[in-house]
């Protein structure tokens, strides 16, 4: 069974950013375990220190390679040899090798001649040969373009619910994740949790900043604005600056400016929201009119 399978995945830091790391992993998830977990590069090099703090999180075994002298690179030949240890002396059942360099196009035609399955990942300008070589070739680009739509869809998730919530509480309603499940599938018809790495709508909802879950008797649970969040000296004084302006109101950009001067580290993002103007409009009490730069926030009547 391919979650049973054992995978070795060796990086050629030369010529991966590690931007795309996270990808990688989540992109191996779906081909087995990973065993095996190396780095090749020189590490003393200032071009390779964006690697220096992931490499703990990740478990990753750093191999490194002095760059002694000019031309073959020693980075690949250390690659390839451990490749071919691992081949011979552990049980592996397939290799990860993330480069972008035709150099490895025969270490992965003979992985395969081996009856190894060989996952490659590089980016865009990988060489053809190294791709067919592969069983399986993914674009790196691709991983990173992936994990950017997801976020984006997490935030506009994220906005939704807060608006569910915030809507129900100035009805005296409560709100349950039953209610969020369906509203949601109602606007996104191809709605589905996993999409964000949760299998429960309940757990998505434990690790939203802004919000609290409640369980009660009988397993029932419910949902509601983190108590703080209704006094929030942010939004006290959010609230205290508009009202000082008057029947006036005072410009989306100049309330953000004012409010980032009171709160050094504001950011919009931990109350749920991905833009300023969705969040002053879930504040009750207050109102924004205009689009783009003419929103204007003002006291409702």
């Amino acid at each position: 069974m391919e979650e049973d399978r054992k995978l070795a995945l060796l990086i050629d830091s030369d010529n991966v950013s590690a931007k795309y790391l996270n990808g990688i992993f989540d992109e191996l998830a779906q081909y087995g375990t990973i065993t095996y977990r190396r780095i090749y590069g020189d590490f003393t090099s200032p071009a390779n220190a964006h690697w220096s703090s992931l490499l703990l999180k990740k478990s990753i075994t750093p191999i490194q390679q002095f760059s002694n002298t000019t031309g073959k690179n020693a980075t690949d030949s250390a690659l390839i040899i451990d490749a071919m240890d691992l081949l011979y002396n552990s049980n592996v059942d397939g290799f990860c090798i993330v480069s972008s360099d035709s150099d490895f196009t025969r270490l992965a035609s003979r992985l395969r001649e081996s009856g190894k399955i060989v996952i490659g990942m590089g980016e865009k300008k990988t060489p053809d040969s190294f791709r067919a070589a592969c069983t399986v070739f993914t674009e790196l680009e691709n991983l990173i373009e992936s994990e950017a739509t997801m976020a984006a869809g997490k935030e506009a998730v994220a906005e939704d619910i807060i608006n569910i919530i915030t809507k129900n509480d100035n009805k005296g309603k409560t709100t349950g994740p039953g209610e969020i499940g369906s509203r949601l599938q109602n606007k996104y018809p191809d709605f589905d949790i996993r999409s964000f790495g949760y299998s429960q709508l309940s757990k998505f909802l434990e690790d939203m900043d802004g919000i609290e879950v409640h369980k009660g008797k009988n397993n029932t649970i419910t949902v509601s604005l983190k108590s703080d969040a209704k006094d929030d000296p942010v939004i006290c004084d959010i609230r205290e600056i508009v009202r000082a302006h008057g029947k006036k109101g005072i410009a989306l950009s100049a309330l953000g400016q004012e409010i980032r001067k009171k709160h050094k580290g504001f950011n919009v993002r931990v109350y749920g929201y991905s833009q300023l103007y969705r969040f002053i409009e879930s504040i009750n009490g207050l109102k924004v009119t205009g689009i783009n730069q003419n929103r204007r926030v003002f006291l409702e009547k």
